[in-house]
């Protein structure tokens, strides 16, 4: 099984796949944004857009994937933003043309709870929430700016299952996917502290320097 968790940029997903992923023993990650990065990598900065555009993302992403889902035993869960219906059926639908079973979930949320999110994705805000300080506004990013069309893109029917973020936490978030893709979770049982901890982790980890 494959699960695919869609949403804004700063709607949660690689939080609430690593979530799943600590809690669903045998499963693992596959982050096609790894791939993008890499590609763009290759070329010049001039160059550089948005990768799904390319059709080598696109391309490899269902290759490895479905390699994965072929030899892996468990649960392989995909964090990555789609919002584009002629991209989601080169890659979501494809997937399931080729007989694997996937479900797919998009994280919302209110503009302003993901806004919030994405000035706490810095790493000053990460380190300033630890120590219980305000973290600071940032300028606007390219996150920012495609914001408000990937809400609108993702409340459409065709990037259902939809599930709403703003009043539940990330181990909630998690419990509710595994409900729907019929799945059982390790219970959490981690108090705050740790859990903020463990996403602050996660969160370092996922900071681009390029």
């Amino acid at each position: 099984m494959l699960l695919w968790i869609n949403g804004p940029f700063g709607g949660g997903k690689t939080q609430t796949a690593h979530e799943i992923q600590r809690r669903l023993p045998g499963s693992v990650i596959c982050d096609p944004e790894h791939a993008g990065f890499g590609l763009q990598r290759m070329l010049p900065p001039e160059l550089r857009g948005d990768f799904q555009e390319l059709a080598s993302w696109r391309q490899g992403v269902v290759e490895v994937l479905d390699l994965v889902l072929t030899k892996h035993e468990g649960v392989v869960i995909a964090p990555m933003t789609v919002t584009d219906s002629d991209c989601f059926a080169e890659t979501v639908g494809r997937l399931r043309e080729l007989g694997h079973d996937v479900r797919h979930f998009t994280l919302l949320a209110e503009r302003e709870t993901v806004l919030r999110r994405l000035r706490e994705r810095h790493i000053v805000a990460v380190l300033r929430r630890l120590t219980g300080q305000r973290a600071a506004r940032r300028g606007e990013s390219w996150a920012v700016r495609q914001l408000d069309h990937c809400l609108e893109r993702l409340a459409q029917p065709e990037f259902a299952e939809h599930l709403w973020t703003d009043r539940t936490s990330i181990p909630k978030t998690a419990d509710r996917i595994a409900v729907l893709a019929g799945l059982k979770l390790r219970p959490h049982h981690e108090g705050p502290l740790r859990t903020r901890l463990q996403q602050a982790r996660v969160g370092l980890r996922h900071i681009r320097f390029d």
